[in-house]
């Protein structure tokens, strides 16, 4: 039983861990893109 409880626990552990960092590895590129995509076309600053 506490093989299966170890094993959960790292499911779990692996969910929590995944998740932000796909989130993190898909939203990065959007922004850097549609901030690029504003200087060039309407030539707005990259802080805005």
């Amino acid at each position: 039983m506490g093989n299966l409880g170890n094993m959960l626990l790292v499911a779990f552990m692996v969910v929590l861990g995944g998740v932000p960092t796909i989130y993190i590895l898909v939203s990065l590129p959007v922004i850097l893109v549609q901030k690029i995509y504003g200087i060039v076309k309407n030539g707005k600053s990259f802080f805005d």
